[in-house]
Formats: structure tokens, C-alpha cells, sequence
């Protein structure tokens, strides 16, 4: 999700919009934790409307901030107020994205709804950790879904740093939310809820970085409480989360109705 890529490297400012080089040469979109994001088109198309009708009124980063709750929303899950009236950045920061922002190939991080690419999971399935061996945390019937899901092919997605590598993630990725079958996957579509967690809970976490969340008491202990019945836990404090990172590094707010987009 563009806003969680955002809010971790700089906060609401919008800068992983920018697509026009800085003086490095490279922009924080382009940044390897960034690869996978999508939906970029889907907000130049809400600004250009916005735009015809309130031109230079409503910045991209209030855009983005309330597309992503209405997205939330629309995919089931709760909804949070959200103050108004960012400033967008005229800076790319892709070396703080770099530095800061978890990599899907990480020791510890958690997801919900989305897609990731195979070459991501192919490691755990055959060379963990250089091993040449596969992750033997994973459960045996679990390990052969993901090499029916993720074989090993070396013409699909080899090269998770090459520029077409991002374009090609969606044709070998998985979901997020998988059903906990015994021997196929089964999508539950894009939908907000607690499914990741109660998967977590099986030992059937799609990334090693996923399944790290059990290794840990803490993060044990929370991914419990979010597995709990209908996830009406984990909904509350992800608004309550999400109500505050909106606010991040976000200063005073001005009305929007008078804020001038940048």
C-alpha cells in the first residue's frame, strides 16, 4: 500500500508520487521496498479531477491519505477519521526509503492485503539462508503448496533489482490471504480482515519475515490477540494505528478550504 511506503520513510508529504529524477538520479518510488507498490495511476487520476473543479486546493498527500482509508473501507475493514490539509513535498527520498523501510525479504514485518512477488518465497523453498536446503520451519504439506504455487523457473522474476522485475511481479505473486487447505490455495480476495494472523497462527506464514512475528513473545502475543474471533481486536487498534500515522510528522493543520497545493 502506497501510504504505509510513505508514512514509514518521511511521513504524509506524498514524495512517492514524484517521478521526475532528483539529483541522485533516483526517486523513492523506484527504491527496492518500493517495487512492489501499485496504484499510482488511480491517484493522478483522482487529482486531475479534483483539480478541474478545485485547482490547487488539494494536495496529493491529502489525496492519498483519505484514498487509502476509503480503500481500507471498501475492502471491509474499519473506518478512521483522518485530518486534512498536508503540503506535498518537492523531494524525492530515496535513500531514507532505502534505510528505513522493511523489505518484503526482511527479518520481521507483517501484512494484510496484497500481493508478493515468488522470488521473494522461492529462498525459504529450496537455499534458506544459503543452506541449500528449505526452511524447516515451513509445515511439509505447506512447503509442497509453495513450490506448486512458486516454481523454481529462472526466466520469471530472477532479478528483483532490475526494472522489469517490478513489472512482472503480479504474473508469479501470491496473495496475502490464502485459505489454510491442505493441499491448494484458495484466495479469499481482496479482503480486510484478520486472516493473515490466524495463518500466522498455523505456521503458515507466506515470508520468513511473516512468520518471524511468532519467534518473538511480543509480537507472538499480539498476532494471538488479532487472530481472535472476528478480528475485531486487530480492526480497532489498525484504525486507532492508522488515525494516528496520519498524523505523523504532520505539524499544525491548516482548513484545507484555504490551503494552497504546493
Amino acid at each position: 500500500m502506497i501510504q504505509f511506503g510513505q508514512l514509514l520513510s518521511q511521513g504524509c508529504d506524498a514524495s512517492v508520487l514524484l517521478a521526475d529524477n532528483n539529483k541522485n538520479g533516483t526517486v523513492e518510488r523506484e527504491a527496492i521496498p518500493n517495487r512492489m507498490l501499485k496504484g499510482f495511476n488511480f491517484i493522478d487520476t483522482i487529482k486531475d479531477e479534483i483539480e478541474e473543479t478545485y485547482p490547487g486546493v488539494v494536495s496529493c498527500s491529502d489525496i492519498l491519505v483519505l484514498a487509502t482509508r476509503d480503500g481500507i473501507v471498501l475492502a471491509g475493514g474499519p473506518y478512521y477519521p483522518v485530518l486534512t490539509g498536508r503540503r506535498d513535498s518537492k523531494e524525492s527520498f530515496f535513500d531514507k526509503a532505502m534505510a528505513e523501510i522493511p523489505r518484503p525479504n526482511g527479518n520481521m514485518r507483517g501484512h494484510n492485503i496484497g500481493r508478493i512477488g515468488c522470488e521473494f518465497i522461492r529462498p525459504r523453498l529450496s537455499n534458506f539462508l544459503g543452506t541449500g536446503l528449505p526452511d524447516p520451519t515451513l509445515p511439509p504439506d505447506f512447503l509442497e503448496e509453495l513450490k506448486q504455487k512458486c516454481p523454481h523457473d529462472n526466466n520469471t522474476i530472477n532479478n528483483m533489482f532490475l526494472e522489469h522485475t517490478a513489472k512482472g511481479l503480479s504474473e508469479s505473486a501470491m496473495s496475502y490471504s490464502q485459505r489454510l487447505s491442505v493441499s491448494t490455495f484458495s484466495s479469499i480476495a481482496a479482503s480486510f480482515d484478520n486472516h493473515y494472523y490466524k495463518t500466522l497462527m498455523g505456521g503458515r506464514g507466506l515470508l520468513f519475515a511473516d512468520q518471524q512475528l511468532m519467534a518473538n513473545e511480543k509480537t507472538a502475543a499480539v498476532v494471538e490477540d488479532y487472530s481472535f474471533d472476528d478480528g475485531t481486536i486487530f480492526g480497532t487498534e489498525f484504525a486507532h494505528a492508522m488515525a494516528k500515522m496520519s498524523k505523523e510528522k504532520f505539524g499544525a493543520v491548516a482548513p484545507i478550504s484555504i490551503l494552497i497545493n504546493e
